[in-house]
């Protein structure tokens, strides 16, 4: 039978690692994620995890433990933040072009300097062209199911690829809530023994991942981006799944609510998703016909279902928790990107960005009516009068 856990975001994605059956653990500290591993180490401390616990001098080798891990053919995990997940930078390059579908759950932190340790995005998106998959979670059984689903995914033959699964620091990391944990036998059933792509086995040598000449490199990358558009269909399909056995169903790609008939989508990630459902509901009871899209994988970015969207869509507002330094935030860019050249007929939607929630801010669901509201005007007018609004932006 199935268990339910009230506990905070990092303790949950601790669970999900046992219950994935995960075989190698790296840990090294770092606030906020630093409870994912201790929480781990208890698990393996009491025997009720079966995980070779390895106590690492850095992040960067921590990941390098946990390519060494998935080479020699075990399921392996790993967590971090900020400042960590940087330190990682050259070894993700690695366990993408590796091929090995390592699972790290990364628990969103704001990047110095000045210091912070309060979240936005800067920390993972700062990631985003390394090979990895990257899921954004709205609350902690999200986060849950998504550890679980990330292994599966990233598995199948037709990926084998990494994946990040991101939770805001302090917002989920230090909060807890009701988390309905499936039975290990029915997890066992959904997400079996890994099966890897390949393995370093000194019965049978070969050489991998050796220096490849300009006549191959290319290649390489090739099929790390065929594994991308491949993950597209198998997340859906995974979700899809894990919902119809377990009840919980995150939206795939996307979580969309209310989209069918709306004329204004707001489009965000993670709890600022969450929140934006009840300013949807709100704004609904006042006439405004508004839709939430929240990106769940920023990794493949989900380009079809905004163009889907677009179909009906009068004008998408993108709410950003990081800003690309001398552009804009992430999500403004990629919807425009994924619309441009233009896949959908008819007039073309307005698109405005907003930033908000860097380095911690707090945005509520009236911050985001306020700002839907601001969106809907300028729809009603025809024209967006500022493109890029860094929202409650101090004097």
């Amino acid at each position: 039978m199935a268990k339910v856990i009230i506990d905070t975001a990092n303790h949950i994605a601790a669970y999900a690692a046992k219950a994935a059956r995960v075989q190698v653990v790296a840990a090294y500290p770092i606030t906020p994620q630093t409870t994912v591993v201790e929480k781990i180490a208890e698990f393996v401390e009491s025997g009720e995890m079966d995980a070779d616990y390895i106590r690492v001098e850095s992040e960067h080798s921590a990941m390098a433990a946990c390519v060494g891990a998935e080479a020699a053919g075990v399921r392996a995990f790993t967590a971090t933040s900020a400042h960590g997940l940087a330190l990682m930078h050259e070894v993700l390059h690695w366990a993408a072009g590796s091929r090995l579908p390592i699972v790290m759950a990364v628990i969103n932190r704001a990047m110095g300097a000045p210091w912070s340790i309060w979240p936005d995005y800067s920390d993972s998106l700062s990631q985003r062209d390394t090979g990895w998959l990257q899921f954004y979670c709205a609350d902690n059984q999200e986060v849950f199911d998504t550890i679980i689903q990330a292994y599966k995914i990233c598995e199948d033959k037709r990926v084998l690829l990494p994946a990040m699964v991101c939770s805001e620091g302090f917002i989920l990391s230090h909060t807890a809530m009701p988390v309905k944990i499936p039975d290990q036998e029915e997890i066992d059933d959904f997400l079996p023994p890994y099966e890897p792509g390949w393995v370093l086995d000194v019965d049978n040598p070969f050489s991998h991942a050796p220096l490849v000449s300009p006549e191959w490199y290319m290649e390489f990358r090739y099929m790390i981006q065929q594994a991308m558009e491949n993950s597209k269909k198998i997340i859906e399909e995974v979700d899809k799944e894990y919902g119809e056995r377990f009840g919980f169903r995150h939206g795939g790609l996307v979580d969309r609510y209310r989209c069918e008939d709306a004329e204004l989508v707001l489009v965000t990630m993670g709890t600022m998703g969450a929140e934006a459902k009840i300013s949807v509901d709100n704004l609904r009871q006042e006439g405004y016909k508004v839709g939430l899209a929240r990106v769940r994988a920023f990794r493949p970015f989900p380009k079809e279902v905004f163009r889907e969207l677009a179909e009906t869509a009068r004008m998408f507002t993108a709410i950003d928790r990081h800003v690309s330094f001398g552009f804009e935030g992430f999500l403004f860019s990629e919807i425009k990107a994924s619309l441009y050249p233009r896949q959908i007929t008819g007039d073309p939607p307005l698109i405005s960005g907003f930033l908000a929630g860097i380095g911690g801010r707090d945005v509520t669901f009236r911050d985001i009516e306020k700002i839907a509201k601001k969106s809907w005007n300028w729809m009603e007018k025809g024209k967006i009068e500022k493109e890029i609004v860094w929202w409650k932006l101090r004097d």
